[in-house]
């Protein structure tokens, strides 16, 4: 005769209680995880912004700092034929014809170019002509280099070691360029950003080829960088 196996009448789950804690429970911690995430999400963000902001400062005072470094003393001609000189600076905007305008095809046509930087509505904009000497209907293509600008600067250091906020003085050549620029760059977040950068001695226009390089001469043209006439030791 078989013995009967006694089983237990019900099996105990869990309570309606106990599932209602477990849910509340679950919900806060989830709660506090997301909120800890959108916080994390918003940083990470915000920093993103701030690096995009940085670097286009960074390129923007870069492509001024290389453009006025590469200043050369060549004069042009305007829209309607009058001289432009070869650095046009106010306090506020800067036009000059600078080296450096890569050729990589090879066109019959100058490595010189010729640059503007100016502010318009709050953005500082760099422009550039297609051609040195204008025709009536040249006007410069532009491209914005930086926004939110609170105000641009310029100064202007001549021979007599005085700054002025134009240039050229009355008095001097149209080849003549400054012995330093100053600007400075006041941004909301950064506030005043100054550089000073020292140009290149001026290069009289007639020992200049068509391409901006210097030429024969009658006189020797101390090139910056250049050796001093007669060569190196030994020579």
């Amino acid at each position: 005769m078989r013995r009967a196996i006694n089983m237990p009448n019900t099996v105990r789950g869990f309570s309606l209680i106990e599932i209602l804690v477990a849910l509340v429970v679950f919900a806060a911690m989830s709660a506090i995880a997301w909120g800890s995430l959108s916080q994390i999400a918003k940083a990470r963000s915000a920093l993103g912004i701030e690096q995009d902001r940085f670097a286009a400062i960074v390129r923007t005072i870069g492509d001024l700092e290389r453009d006025l470094r590469q200043a050369i003393s060549r004069p042009l001609r305007g829209n309607y034929g009058e001289a432009v000189p070869a650095l046009l600076g106010h306090s506020d905007r800067i036009e000059l014809s600078r080296l450096g305008f890569a050729n990589p095809r090879s066109e019959p046509r100058s490595n010189i170019e010729r640059v503007l930087y100016a502010i318009n509505e709050k953005t500082l904009r760099r422009g550039r002509y297609a051609v040195l000497d204008r025709a009536a209907a040249s006007t410069p293509e532009w491209s914005d280099q930086l926004a939110n600008i609170e105000g641009l600067r310029l100064r202007y250091l001549g021979a007599g070691a005085d700054w002025s906020d134009q240039w050229p003085p009355q008095d001097a050549l149209a080849e003549t360029l400054p012995r330093a620029v100053e600007f400075r760059i006041t941004l909301h977040e950064w506030g005043e950003l100054r550089r000073v950068i020292a140009l290149p001695a001026s290069i009289p226009a007639q020992v200049l080829n068509a391409n901006g390089s210097a030429g024969p001469s009658t006189e020797p043209v101390a090139l910056p960088g250049a050796p001093p006439a007669g060569g190196g030791p030994g020579q």
